[in-house]
């Protein structure tokens, strides 16, 4: 216990973070109790009915499997953009304690899985810009990703889809993938020393593809990023990236009951890509991405464009560790230009999320440089602008 209690680990930066977090789920709880009366919608009761009727042992949820009907809501049909993950994750707590819609604890229930997600997102964020830039980068990300209206009401489904999930797992899955190819400059037995890291990718692959089929694309950019990094150990990378794989179907399986035809027949009729061509020669697309942004946190619009112009003039800035994220983001931010109709869209947010990483690295480079006084002064008031900003929109809405 005092080998994890020590100041290596659990110390000042840590509690620093803690706070952090625990002000985002004090910000999400606040949204949770002050949603409108009758704000859960009738295709939200449906999917959660369908979930739950899985977890009590009747059919498979998004199948149409059996194809069935309680107190007048029908069952989704052959859900080609989610698998049975999707319904399982939000239905679960009310399904394990068997709560009614209309209990007053039901909107709480099927809104905590996605708190905890958000958390966990904001924490893995917090930790991968601290390896990566240190302590500045870390509280940089974590506190644009704390007061961002688009991840609280994605993490409360406050009139939004419930994509944290697939996100969390997204992030996690590029990051330990650029995690594990580091360590393959190790002399051991590659693969089977790395068996925690390739389960982790696992569960992290099953988590993204589960929550959303098009974020299978993740694959191979992920196969890019590993031979990228480990360039003389290309054999290694494919099979460690191989075998998450195999963990990911696994897991996958297991989400639809270990059903194999209804697995396979499912897997077969999945929408793996929703981009339109003619959406990227339309202005409009690009308008609306740019308000999604935006709306993640006003400050970005200050703080994206002076990240990207540091980062092309200043050329200690384009390093693997600025350069990865901005790459990812850039592309889930094309799929959602690719795919302008969908109201809310996971690859808007996996665009925010990975632009915070970006510009905590970038802040982090310019925080060392001769200008590192005005840096901290500058971005010490849009950060703080922002939460301000935040809280008091927040405190508008208990009003």
């Amino acid at each position: 216990m005092s080998r994890f209690f020590n100041r290596e680990r659990f110390g000042t930066p840590q509690i620093l973070a803690g706070l952090l977090l625990l002000v985002f789920v004090g910000e999400c709880l606040w949204l949770i109790a002050h949603q409108p009366p009758r704000a859960t919608s009738t295709d939200e009761l449906a999917w959660i009915e369908t979930g739950v009727a899985q977890w009590h042992g009747q059919g498979v949820a998004g199948t149409g499997f059996p194809n069935s009907s309680q107190d007048g809501l029908r069952a989704s049909d052959d859900d080609r953009e989610h698998s049975p993950l999707w319904y399982l994750i939000g239905s679960a707590p009310v399904a394990l304690l068997r709560i009614s819609p209309g209990s007053a604890s039901w909107i709480w229930l099927t809104r905590a899985p996605y708190v905890l997600f958000g958390t966990l997102l904001g924490g893995s964020l917090w930790y991968v810009s601290r390896r990566l830039y240190g302590n500045a980068g870390g509280y940089i990300a974590l506190g644009l990703y704390c007061f961002s209206p688009t991840v609280i009401r994605t993490s409360t489904l406050w009139s939004a889809q419930p994509d944290i999930a697939g996100a969390w797992g997204t992030f996690g899955a590029v990051f330990t993938a650029i995690a594990v190819a580091h360590t393959l400059y190790a002399p051991r037995e590659v693969v089977l020393w790395n068996w925690r890291r390739i389960v982790l990718l696992g569960v992290s692959l099953a988590l993204t593809v589960g929550s959303q089929f098009e974020l299978a694309i993740i694959v191979p950019v992920l196969l890019v990023l590993m031979l990228y990094v480990a360039p003389e150990r290309k054999t290694a990378a494919v099979a460690i990236l191989g075998a998450a794989c195999a963990v990911a179907i696994a897991l996958l399986f297991a989400a639809y009951s270990f059903h194999r035809a209804i697995f396979w027949q499912s897997l077969t009729h999945a929408k793996l890509l929703g981009s339109q061509a003619q959406a990227f020669v339309m202005r409009g697309t690009y308008v609306q991405l740019r308000k999604e942004v935006v709306v993640s946190g006003p400050v970005l619009a200050v703080l994206i464009p002076a990240a990207l112009i540091t980062y092309i003039w200043q050329r200690r800035s384009r390093y693997f560790g600025n350069t990865a994220p901005l790459i990812v983001a850039v592309l889930f931010a094309m799929l959602r230009i690719g795919s302008p109709h969908a109201a809310d869209s996971v690859f808007s947010l996996l665009t925010v999320v990975f632009l915070l990483v970006f510009v905590a690295g970038i802040s982090a480079d310019l925080l060392e440089t001769k200008g590192r006084e005005l840096a901290a002064a500058v971005l010490a008031g849009l950060l703080g602008a922002n939460a301000v900003w935040n809280l008091v929109r927040l405190a508008g809405i208990g009003s």
